[in-house]
């Protein structure tokens, strides 16, 4: 019972209120200024002009605020400019957080398009309606105020022409009366003649008259000052009074709808922002830690082993004269595992002064890395040779199409002269047979650099061949005895490379060149080299030879090699047999000294003690071995 009594009272609330309102719209269409302001010509005047003001006060808040607009969204696409990936962070795009970070970008710079889309047309729309709006009622203010004035202007003249007959009227009346007066006085005294008694009667006869024309003249005024304020009041001032209402009734309908009309241009964008918001949401839920993990580790991963417990050395069962050599330093931010927490190609390399004659035997590629990628680890290696032969491979298939697309265009030309001439796609034809032909070489390279590092570790390539180099158009390749080999290039089969001359401490002792003739001393170690006596060096190498050139007879003299200290020490984490000159076989877990590290050509200088000739010194694979340098 109380629920419905209670909706029968909100019912009878909401009735009440519905027909206050229709009551008050009724009144407000029945009123006017004409009729309820006809006497507030000048406050009106001052509220139309700070409407228009209002209304030109907000063309300049839209301004102000385009601006804003305008400055938001360039910031924010130079924001999103600056944190572009860069192209040397190209790399780190396959990580998910990396590619929801360019979505975010992407996002941040559609939602910067959006702002722009919102200053255009505000800047369009809204305030070049506002400023027109503005400009119209203005001139039609002020014609208005001129049409009143001009009204008032005639009811003020009709008054002053009204004021001016009374006063005509007043005056003559009582001059008038004063004539009759004076007549009165005159026909009563006896001693005045008729002559002067008849004077009297026309001067009162006379001013009576101007009285009554003075009468006349005054009622006509009223009359037409009765007229002109009626009409004044109840037609004309009203009509300008109304134009009046009617253009601050537009200014304010114009305000409504240039504001309504501004939230509708933003509401435009509204939708495309909130894609632009689940753009990003996606964006981020997209980043997947465990992906991302995974990533890095097929990244990084080298393929090698954590390195063995470091062994205890008895220095009381060491030679003395070893125990300087075999110290090492126990500060663990000088051990280095130089495959695994240390790239070696990482490493500055010393640059010979005879560098200028030739280069590594496996040339760099744009990045700094080995052709072969011979300086990674094994399983980097693998991935990089994998997808340069896959990029060798698309290369083919498209130069393929190419030349294809060439030939049908010859038998095309060939079949019909008219079409083109089938020389002109001759030459084309050939550069596109020796670019595949080209790429075909490179990517049996490549697919023979991947067999290689697929197969079980083994030497693949002699130490000493990156240790060559060019003397006067020869190639002298110095064994680790000391002897030399010249080679003519163009009997070579092996590219025409040279590393630096020297490679460890004895840079200084390096021969001097001279003129046509290389001359080796016999059983000395060669600087080029820097490799003494190894027991894998071939039979009769220590032989010397002095082979004479026509150009001229200058001989290449060598200086004896001094004892290299070490370096540090490293141990063989796989077994390496010596396949090739100048380096030496080691067995699992075997203690070496090191005695040049690897300059980038995957190939570390090592030396152990032997028995019987003192020292054996070559090289060994830097990725089969776990370096510590001394401090």
């Amino acid at each position: 019972m109380l629920a419905l009594l209670a909706s029968g009272s909100s019912r009878s609330s909401s009735n009440n209120k519905l027909a206050e309102s229709e009551n008050a719209a009724q009144n407000s269409n029945n009123m006017s200024w004409g009729t309820e302001l006809w006497d507030q010509n000048d406050n009106l005047a001052i509220h139309t002009n700070r409407g228009i003001d209002a209304l030109e006060k907000y063309a300049n808040f839209l301004r102000d605020r385009v601006a804003i607009e305008t400055e938001y969204a360039g910031k924010l696409r130079r924001l999103v400019k600056n944190y572009q990936p860069k192209k040397k962070e190209e790399e780190d795009n396959e990580f998910t957080s990396m590619q929801a970070f360019r979505n975010l970008l992407k996002e941040v710079g559609d939602l910067a398009g959006q702002r722009e889309v919102v200053s255009e047309s505000l800047q369009l729309q809204i305030i070049a309606g506002v400023t027109l709006l503005s400009k119209t009622l203005r001139e039609e203010r002020k014609k208005c105020l001129s049409d009143g004035a001009t009204l008032q202007q005639n009811l003020t003249t009709q008054l002053s022409s009204l004021d001016r007959a009374k006063r005509n009227y007043e005056k003559a009346y009582r001059d008038s009366e004063k004539a009759v007066d004076s007549y009165k006085r005159a026909d009563m005294d006896l001693n005045l003649s008729r002559a002067e008694v008849e004077r009297y009667k026309n001067v009162m006869t006379s001013k009576i008259q101007q009285s009554d024309d003075a009468k006349n003249e005054y009622a006509n005024q009223l009359q037409k000052t009765n007229n002109l304020q009626q009409q004044h009041f109840s037609m004309l001032l009203p009509a300008v009074l109304n134009r009046l209402q009617e253009l601050d009734e537009k200014r304010t309908r114009g305000f409504r709808e240039f504001i309504v009309g501004a939230a509708d241009v933003e509401s435009s964008v509204a939708p495309i922002i909130a894609r632009c918001m689940e753009g990003i949401v996606k964006a981020g839920e997209s980043i997947n830690e465990k992906e991302d993990t995974f990533k890095v580790i097929e990244r990084y991963q080298s393929g090698f082993t954590p390195p063995r417990d470091i062994p205890f050395e008895d220095l009381s069962k060491l030679d003395p004269d070893a125990v300087q050599d075999s110290h090492y330093s126990n500060s663990t931010s000088n051990h280095l595992t130089m495959r695994g927490t240390m790239s070696a190609n990482k490493l500055k390399k010393r640059v010979g002064i005879f560098n200028i004659f030739g280069s590594n035997k496996n040339s760099l590629t744009a990045d700094g890395q080995k052709e072969d990628f011979s300086d990674l680890p094994p399983n980097q290696r693998r991935k990089k040779l994998q997808a340069k032969i896959a990029e060798l491979q698309q290369k083919i298939s498209q130069e393929t199409n190419a030349r294809d697309g060439l030939m049908k265009m010859k038998i095309v030309y060939e079949a019909n002269s008219s079409l083109g001439n089938p020389m002109t796609v001759e030459g084309q034809l050939n550069e596109s047979e020796h670019k595949l032909e080209k790429l075909k070489v490179d990517l049996k390279k490549y697919q023979g650099f991947l067999e290689k590092a697929s197969q079980v570790p083994v030497a693949t390539s002699s130490p000493q061949a990156n240790r060559n180099q060019l003397q006067n158009g020869h190639r002298t390749s110095r064994h680790s005895n000391g002897s030399a080999d010249d080679h003519h290039e163009d009997g070579d089969d092996q590219p025409d490379d040279a590393g630096s001359l020297s490679r460890s401490d004895s840079e200084d002792n390096v021969a001097q060149i001279q003129n046509g003739h290389n001359n080796n001393n016999n059983g000395s170690a060669s600087p080029e080299s820097g490799l003494g006596t190894s027991h894998t060096s071939l039979p009769g190498s220590g032989q010397g030879s002095a082979n004479e050139n026509a150009i001229g007879e200058d001989t290449y003299y060598e200086t004896e090699v001094e004892t290299l200290n070490p370096l540090g020490t490293c141990r063989a984490l796989y077994p390496f047999e010596a396949s090739s000159e100048g380096s030496i076989p080691m067995n699992e877990g075997e203690e070496l000294q090191v005695i040049e590290i690897d300059q980038g050509d995957g190939w570390t200088r090592v030396r152990r003690a032997n028995n019987s000739n003192g020292w054996d010194e070559g090289f060994v694979p830097t990725s089969y071995i776990e370096c510590t340098l001394y401090a």
